[in-house]
């Protein structure tokens, strides 16, 4: 089927709120490539549990199609019509499996050397849809805080390498401090500036409790340990059933839904069970590493969800061993490797203020990392200077107040 013999009916099958969006975008989506419709109906299929921010970027690129004139339009979307697909591909169920559709896509285009002209087609056309329709600059200022090295009594890897040339590397941070103070910051931010998914608590342990808890997402990777176990067993259950390979086996964790593996299906839930689903199905490592799922979790949380603030704790993940026995989830308490640990959140660190560096007012936004229990910390924000070593003695809460 192509997509100019789509109707209203082929999505009934979809949640309510991308069911009602696809039928009011019925004629236009009759006018794209079967390259690219669905691609785009892979983001409307999974709209009702997107964040507010991932509505609004699907909202975007169909206001700015439907904006175009027929000749525009084709103009617009030529690249990935001059592409030329398997016949196998049209006769797949793309309407309802537009996430199957996608990788067999991904795949023949790379067997037939046409992934780099799909790449600057895609490249091409987010850059037009970004030009008529720029993102929103956020409400506040953007601000991340991470906490690494727990557990760590003596270090001597050298800290925060790749950030310092951004910020002020202090070395005489007060001692006897927790990073309670720096969580009591973010969510005394996110209580005066609330909004849907717009602060995140990301924890590598246990979740602290803070005060205005409610207006925090929270993430921890000691909660999901339940949901982590259900997850290995499907997984040791599939490769020792003989599933046919990554491929199949990443198609069923792409299919995995939250109530299998323990998460909840409330409907008001059902955009965080889902964003908590994908990073464990999606991530390699986030179901037996603690660095990795949070590393992982903030790269996600701030690809999609886009939020203002950013609270990200490190905690020690188990040391390595045979990958049967991490993936068959038998010891969940494994012998923890706080050395290893603190090199792993170090780069994931980097890795954050990388990932907001990308998002709107980025040139505003203001980043923290504390080596805890440790007197140095790494503080980059417009107000402080770039690539600069301060010694003066400093305690958390001022260090706070510097990016939140």
């Amino acid at each position: 089927m192509l997509p100019n013999q789509l109707e209203a009916a082929q999505f009934n099958r979809y949640p309510p709120e991308a069911r009602q969006l696809a039928v009011k975008q019925l004629n236009l989506l009759r006018q794209l490539p079967l390259s690219f419709a669905p691609l785009l109906l892979q983001q409307v299929r999974e709209y009702d549990w997107r964040f507010p921010t991932e509505r609004k970027d699907i909202d975007r690129q169909f206001t700015y199609l439907a904006s175009l004139s027929p000749a525009q339009l084709e103009q617009a979307v030529s690249g990935f019509a001059q592409l030329n697909l398997s016949p196998d591909l049209g006769r797949m169920d793309w309407v309802n499996d537009p996430g199957r559709f996608s990788e067999q896509l991904a795949a023949y285009l790379w067997s037939t050397h046409q992934i780099d002209s799909f790449r600057a087609a895609a490249i091409k056309l987010v850059q037009a849809v970004d030009a008529a329709l720029p993102q929103e600059a956020p409400p506040i200022p953007r601000a991340a805080i991470v906490v690494v090295g727990q557990g760590v009594t003596e270090n001597k890897y050298p800290l925060f390498r790749k950030l310092r040339p951004h910020g002020v590397y202090f070395t005489n941070v007060k001692s006897g401090e927790t990073s309670q103070t720096l969580l009591e910051a973010v969510a005394a931010r996110a209580a005066a500036h609330p909004m849907p998914y717009g602060h995140w608590y990301i924890e590598g342990a246990d979740a602290e409790s803070v005060s205005d808890q409610a207006t925090l997402t929270c993430v921890s990777y000691n909660t999901l340990k339940p949901v982590r176990a259900a997850l290995l067993k499907k997984i040791e259950k599939a490769i020792n059933g003989g599933i046919s390979g990554p491929e199949a086996l990443r198609t069923m964790l792409h299919e995995m839904r939250p109530e299998e593996i323990g998460l909840s299906g409330a409907p008001d839930e059902m955009a965080l069970s889902r964003f908590q689903t994908s990073v464990l199905t999606e991530g390699s490592g986030t179901q037996i590493f603690s660095t990795t799922f949070v590393q992982w979790t903030a790269r996600e949380a701030l690809r999609r969800a886009q939020p203002v603030t950013v609270f990200v704790h490190f905690a020690p993940r188990q040391r390595e061993r045979p990958m049967n026995e991490m993936l068959s989830g038998k010891n969940m308490n494994p012998e923890p490797d706080p050395t290893g640990s603190l090199i792993d959140s170090d780069m994931g660190a980097y890795y954050t203020w990388i990932d907001q560096q990308r998002l709107p007012g980025a040139d505003k936004a203001s980043f923290l990392v504390w080596f805890e229990n440790h007197n140095e910390a790494l503080a980059i924000a417009p107000s402080l200077p770039r690539n600069t070593q301060s010694a003066s003695p400093v305690d958390l809460k001022w260090l706070a107040s510097q990016v939140v």
